[in-house]
């Protein structure tokens, strides 16, 4: 009996071929639309999918596969007597190959200007109805998705006559894979158009743009994956312009550098980081000069950092940065004689350019973190902040030098890890407190850091002091201004404190904990 396949693409790259080879092999091709034409003009013979069902494609295509002689022809039990009985009395002819990709939705809804009516039009019905079918019924029917898997089944064809059904049971679990994640970008392009924020199931995809070698730890296997709707501003688009793959550690430091440097755009900003803080942010008016002082934060710490640039990287700034090691630069370009000069001799460093164009886009995308059996989910902390709305809290009003290191110190707090603290001046960070489980040992370590460059300096809290042993470490210390958030029932204790040293201090009432 002669086999018969179901071709029907939207990507039509190598089907040509592919049918070709097929007819070499003594198969029947049934084909629709566009296909068809394809395949008719490069002299494939094929059989009209109307000549198969007995009924026209009507409304526009919308109706044309949905018919039983397709469907009883793809589902049929080979193994079943009572299945082939059925589909003999009933005259359908059984398909043994289907090959089919879906309508470009995903493609249509990233055209700029898209209207709801052409996204609508280009949700595929009848093509993962199939797709479903021949997947379901693998045991008998090779199902094909994906161009790349063209060449596969046609050598299994040309060497044994018929797939084998390890084969076709990967091919099928493929399908489900791909159908899901259709479904999944058209779940979530409705959820948007109607507004529904809190959805009763969550469904995202993404797509593997990358295997790593080992994930946080050499015993960890992990691998990278990017939204099938990809974000402009993110590490997963960043063109890479020199240096190795980029690790698991890598990519969460980088794009911790990222997020940081959004809060600067006003003016060139270079940011350091090291295991997912902070460890220096300088500020200038010129990048060369914003270098300086984010090396000058912490020269010790930032030694196989990452380091990230808002304003193009010039052969001066490319000199200073080339003596030091670096695991990765960032920035948004490079003049030609920046990048020979950081990747002469520097083979691995890792060199990105980024879109900083696109910074505002990446803030409204949710945020994901994986527990154990489950997933949380929350909106960036990009919450939009204005000095006018801070309270000065103590009977010492901060100076306008003051104003402008608080101001400063504010967004740098924000991606240290908690409990956090940060010393600064007004262009650049002096001490670095992170992540430690009381808050005056934050205090003591940004301290440290900072002596000797305490003369002007301010400090910041990512939340309230629960105690005012906090200010007392901070007066002791010499800094006469702090901003942090408030809100402890102990407030009237650290604004004494406060007072009874000399200090200003900013109550901003917005926390920023960063776990």
């Amino acid at each position: 009996m002669t086999k018969r396949a179901l071709i029907s693409v939207s990507d039509k790259a190598g089907i040509v071929e592919f049918a070709q080879e097929l007819k070499k092999l003594g198969w029947d091709i049934i084909s629709t639309g566009g296909t068809k034409v394809a395949l008719d003009s490069a002299g494939v013979k094929t059989i009209a999918i109307d000549d198969v069902t007995g009924f026209p494609e009507m409304m526009d295509g919308r109706v044309k596969t949905l018919h039983p002689n397709i469907h009883g022809g793809l589902l049929a039990r080979r193994d079943l007597d009572s299945h082939l009985q059925a589909a003999k009395d009933n005259h359908i002819e059984l398909i043994d190959l289907v090959v089919v990709n879906l309508y470009p939705f995903k493609e249509t809804i990233l055209k700029p200007y898209v209207t709801y009516a052409d996204a609508v039009e280009n949700i595929d019905i009848g093509g993962p109805s199939m797709l479903r079918s021949a997947a379901k019924n693998h045991a008998s029917v090779t199902v094909v998705v994906d161009p790349a898997d063209y060449a596969v089944v046609l050598d299994e064809l040309s060497a044994n006559g018929e797939t084998s059904y390890e084969t076709r049971q990967r091919l099928a679990a493929k399908v489900f894979r791909h159908t899901a994640a259709y479904d999944a970008l058209i779940a979530e392009y409705f959820t948007k158009q109607v507004g529904e924020t809190k959805p009763e199931k969550l469904t995202i995809t993404y797509d593997l743009k990358q295997p790593m070698r080992y994930g946080e730890n050499p015993q960890q296997d992990a691998d990278f994956y990017q939204k099938a709707l990809p974000t402009d501003y993110s590490i997963a688009s960043a063109k890479q312009l020199n240096g190795k793959e980029l690790s698991f550690n890598n990519i969460r430091d980088a794009d911790a550098a990222i997020r940081i440097i959004r809060d600067f755009k006003d003016r060139p900003t270079v940011v350091a980081l090291k295991h997912m803080n902070p460890c220096g942010i300088g500020q200038a008016d010129d990048i060369e000069k914003a270098w300086d002082y984010a090396y000058e934060s912490d020269p010790v710490s930032i030694f196989g950092g990452i380091v990230v640039l808002n304003r193009e990287v010039d052969a001066a700034t490319a000199e200073k940065m080339h003596g030091v090691f670096l695991e990765i630069i960032i920035a948004p370009s490079y003049t030609d004689e920046a990048l020979a000069i950081l990747t002469n001799k520097k083979k691995n460093l890792r060199i990105l350019a980024l879109p900083f164009d696109a910074q505002d886009a990446s803030e409204v995308e949710a945020e994901y973190t994986g527990v154990v059996g489950g997933l949380l989910v929350q909106n960036q902390d990009v919450v939009k902040e204005s000095p006018a709305d801070w309270q000065v809290v103590t009977k010492r009003q901060p100076t306008e030098t003051e104003a402008t290191a608080l101001e400063f110190a504010w967004k740098a707090i924000k991606y240290v890890k908690s409990n956090g603290i940060i010393i600064t001046n007004d262009h650049m960070t002096l001490g670095v407190g992170p992540g430690q489980t009381n808050r005056v040992a934050s205090v003591r370590i940004a301290i440290d850091q900072a002596k000797d460059r305490l003369d002007g300096a301010v400090l910041a809290s990512d939340a309230f002091f629960p105690f005012a042993d906090n200010v007392e470490e901070i007066a002791a210390a010499g800094i006469k201004a702090i901003i942090q958030p408030g809100g402890s029932v102990r407030d009237q204790e650290s604004i004494d404190m406060a007072d009874q040293y000399g200090l200003t201090m900013i109550f901003t009432g917005v926390r920023h904990f960063r776990h």
